[in-house]
């Protein structure tokens, strides 16, 4: 059992990626090392910080963006869609990335959901066909490394089918759809990318898409200019890197309210090594080739395990999700047990969007410890990565089930806030080892 003081926390960083896709891009220095820099939605180190929201409002605006994050669409069409960018926010987790020669500072949503890196690009189709943003958009004539792709070339071709058409001059023109409606079309380049890391690191001929006509709902006050796609398909950044990163990659997520970045770091320092590692396979299902499968097979309660009775590969490990989201009869089993083991009274409606809120009496309360068992890797998890304090009395789980997302199970941020995540996608396989974030170089 462990005494629940004062519980308020955080959400951050995320990224993912695929071993056995081309990469595309070879780094100018011979490093295969560098750390990105992620700023939290709601940090106060963030361009959209709202200083006048209360520390409860903010858990609670990630919480419903998280929610939203999974309504996906039940569309028709030939390709899958990425994940929604829900209504005025910006996505989780932002990121400055550098675009051109010379290079142009651009602040982008980094999103898991989604494969394709993106930045609006004059000229716009037309006076209404692109979003406002603060900074001029990007021009490509002003970079002497912009080069378009050709609709013959094996770039092109991993656009699915009905995202890429045959445009002016030979160049493939894409369409990239989100859940929401949000769409970016243009044409797709390569061109130098880089970012706001410790080496400096800069990657030439990076594939991207110039967007010539945007709609999006993530960008309320105009800072953000595109989208860094950081799912496991082909052109996302991961992927794209590949080879020069030996394919790894890791985070630390900071805790909410940290003035620290969380960081995402990529090739040999993203290795985790020592006491306190354990490591669990890593699948990518073919239905759903953006996301990283793990197997969850229980979790334990205080002294008590409930194992799981889904297939293997039956939980997403996401960074851009803020709750964790389980099988409805697993959830419905961990309240028991957390109602059963602890002095806290189940309320009827808990207020939204928990799934389940429990008041008690007095300063503090004793509640269950968790331990998620993955295959080959025991994960405990400190009492702040599962539970809230939203008023005084009231306790309530970072936990929801997963009625309404198609069947996902989800392994969200608040679960591993302070643990070093690392993604082997040669080795197949993910490690975790708790850590101090906030520290994290």
């Amino acid at each position: 059992m462990h005494s629940l003081l004062l519980l308020l926390f955080s959400f951050s960083a995320h990224l993912y990626s695929l071993s056995n896709f081309i990469p595309f891009v070879e780094a100018t220095k011979t490093q295969t090392s560098f750390t990105i820099d992620l700023i939290h939605h709601d940090s106060p180190l963030s361009p959209f910080y709202d200083s006048s929201m209360t520390s409860s409002d903010i858990f609670k605006k990630a919480a419903l963006r998280s929610i939203a994050r999974y309504s996906l669409s039940e569309s028709s069409n030939q390709f899958p869609e990425s994940i929604v960018f829900p209504n005025g926010a910006a996505g989780d987790y932002l990121t400055k990335i550098y675009i051109g020669t010379p290079p142009v500072e651009r602040i982008a949503v980094a999103d898991t959901g989604s494969d394709l890196i993106w930045v609006q690009c004059s000229p716009c189709d037309d006076n209404s066909s692109c979003f406002s943003q603060d900074s001029p958009l990007f021009d490509p004539n002003n970079s002497s490394t912009y080069t378009p792709i050709s609709c013959t070339s094996e770039n092109c071709t991993l656009l699915y089918q009905n995202q890429r058409t045959c445009g002016t001059s030979n160049v493939c023109e894409y369409s990239y759809r989100y859940a929401d409606d949000s769409y970016t079309n243009g044409s797709l380049a390569s061109d130098s990318i880089s970012f706001d890391s410790t080496s400096g690191v800069t990657f030439p001929n990076s594939i991207f898409g110039c967007g010539h006509n945007n709609t999006v709902t993530f960008n309320s006050t105009k800072k953000a200019t595109g989208v860094v796609g950081l799912g496991a398909g082909p052109l996302s950044l991961v992927s794209q890197l590949g080879d020069q990163i030996g394919h790894k990659f890791s985070y630390c997520l900071v805790s909410f309210g940290s003035n620290s970045t969380s960081k995402l770091k990529f090739g040999d320092d993203a290795i985790i090594s020592g006491n306190g590692v354990v490591s669990t396979p890593l699948t990518i299902n073919s239905s759903t080739p953006t996301y990283y499968n793990l197997n969850l097979e229980g979790i334990t309660v205080g002294n008590n395990t409930i194992q799981s009775t889904q297939n293997s590969s039956n939980i997403i490990i996401d960074s851009g999700t803020t709750f964790t989201y389980l099988d409805p009869s697993m959830f419905n089993d961990i309240v028991t047990l957390v109602t059963e083991s602890s002095a806290v009274e189940a309320v009827q409606d808990p207020p939204k969007p928990y799934g389940f809120c429990g008041s008690f009496q007095g300063s503090s309360v004793n509640v269950p410890e968790f331990v998620f068992h993955f295959t080959g890797a025991d994960v405990a998890l400190p009492t702040e990565n599962m539970y809230t304090l939203v008023d005084n009395n009231l306790l309530c789980l970072l936990l929801l089930p997963n009625t309404g997302l198609n069947g996902l199970s989800l392994f969200g941020n608040l679960a591993q806030m302070n643990f070093q995540v690392e993604y082997d996608l040669q080795g197949n396989k993910v490690s975790f080892a708790p850590a101090n974030c906030t520290n994290s170089n």
